[in-house]
């Protein structure tokens, strides 16, 4: 089950995108420039639906309510459709998935920057050398 849920996030417009497995919550996040328009949201679904759904799937999992059986009335239907479209924000399953999600991507960034920095040292390092070696050589 899945549930894409779109709120005001000082300064920006914050989609998360919420799946439910028996594994527990995944979520992810897309930030919109200004106010998406309803024809935007659909849009951006039929382009973009499948890769947030891929990203969703490959973030880490929490923990989180198992999924409540349907509702039995058209009262409680009501209500229910009530409450959700009332929900401004997401769970804090969704919010600590997407906060982990946030994290691994952060510690990537950080990996691939000090790989970049040491491979940035050791060559000015054989830059170095060679101009050495040339000094010696007598060129």
């Amino acid at each position: 089950m899945a549930t894409l849920t779109v709120f005001f996030d000082n300064p920006f417009w914050v989609a998360v995108l919420e799946v439910r497995d028996p594994e527990g919550v995944r979520a992810t996040r897309h930030v919109f420039g200004g106010e998406p328009t309803d024809a935007e949201l659909y849009q951006f679904l039929l382009r973009h639906g499948g890769a947030l759904l891929d990203r969703a799937g490959r973030s880490a999992a929490v923990a989180g309510q198992p999924a409540q059986p349907p509702a039995r009335g058209p009262k409680r239907l009501a209500r229910d459709a009530a409450r959700a479209a009332q929900a401004a924000r997401p769970s804090t399953a969704a919010q600590e998935a997407v906060r982990k999600e946030l994290e691994l991507r952060k510690q990537a960034s950080i990996r691939r920057g000090r790989e970049a920095k040491e491979a940035h040292a050791e060559h000015r390092r054989d830059v170095r050398r060679a101009k050495a070696r040339d000094r010696h050589r007598g060129h």
